[in-house]
This record gives C-alpha cells, sequence and structure tokens, in this order.
C-alpha cells in the first residue's frame, strides 16, 4: 500500500508542477489556444474550477496511482527514467483520446505542430518530477 501513497502523493507534486507551467506559458501569451483546463471544462460543460479539479484528479489519481501500480512493467533501470516514460505515455493517451474529445484533433494538430511539442515537454517534465518524488518517498537513492 505504500508504492499506491506514495503514487499518489508523487502525482499530485508532478501535477503541481505541471500547473505551474501551464499558468506560466498562459501568463507569457504562448500559444493561448491551448488552454487543457478550458478543454476539460468545456468537455464537461462545467465552470473552469472543474476543469482544474479534473485535471488535479486525472494526474493525482490516474496518473499517480497508474504509476505506482505499474511501476515494475515500465521499462527503465530507475524511478526517474520509469517516470518520464510513464510520462510520455500519458503524453501520448492525451494527444491520441484527449484531444480529438476537445476538438482539438489528433495530437492537438488544429493548434499547428507546436501544441503536440509543448505538451510532449510538460509531460516529460511531469513525469522527471512524478519518478524522483516516488523514488525519494519509498526512501530509495538518489538516480546516478
Amino acid at each position: 500500500m505504500k508504492h499506491v501513497t506514495s503514487g499518489l502523493v508523487a502525482g499530485f507534486a508532478a501535477t503541481v508542477v505541471l500547473s505551474m507551467m501551464m499558468f506560466a506559458k498562459s501568463m507569457m501569451g504562448l500559444m493561448p489556444e491551448l488552454d487543457v483546463i478550458t478543454m476539460l471544462s468545456g468537455m464537461m460543460g462545467a465552470p473552469a474550477l472543474a476543469g482544474w479539479l479534473a485535471h488535479f484528479m486525472i494526474g493525482t489519481l490516474a496518473w499517480g496511482a497508474g504509476f505506482a501500480v505499474l511501476y515494475d512493467k515500465i521499462p527503465g533501470g530507475n524511478a526517474l527514467i520509469k517516470g518520464i516514460f510513464f510520462g510520455i505515455a500519458a503524453w501520448l493517451m492525451m494527444m491520441i483520446l484527449i484531444m480529438p474529445m476537445a476538438g482539438a484533433g489528433l495530437f492537438g494538430l488544429a493548434f499547428g505542430i507546436m501544441a503536440p511539442m509543448m505538451t510532449l515537454m510538460l509531460h516529460v517534465i511531469f513525469g522527471t518530477v512524478l519518478g524522483l518524488v516516488y523514488q525519494t518517498l519509498q526512501g530509495k537513492p538518489a538516480a546516478a
């Protein structure tokens, strides 16, 4: 059970970091049309608060717990590499499932080529934080 709790905490921490980067992107005016919170809330027909709640639930519950449960099956020698692989897998699911459902097309290409590139970068950082926090909470030494 400790590994799932660690996954949930790591998922929450990674989602906080991802959210801060999304907020910074927005404040800088980079790709304003690529607003995941607006997409999520629009898909639910709900206010932005619901989009934020969904965003944190997905990052914490689905990706955090999922990482912990699948940890031994994810390729990579340590939690950092496993986290990056997992972040890329989460990105791929977003590009294939969520983006088309939100009307942004496969890989979000309705917003141009920068959409998949930017979201991939954000998910690699998400996976990095996920893996490092998980590793720390599991009491394992830092990756060499």
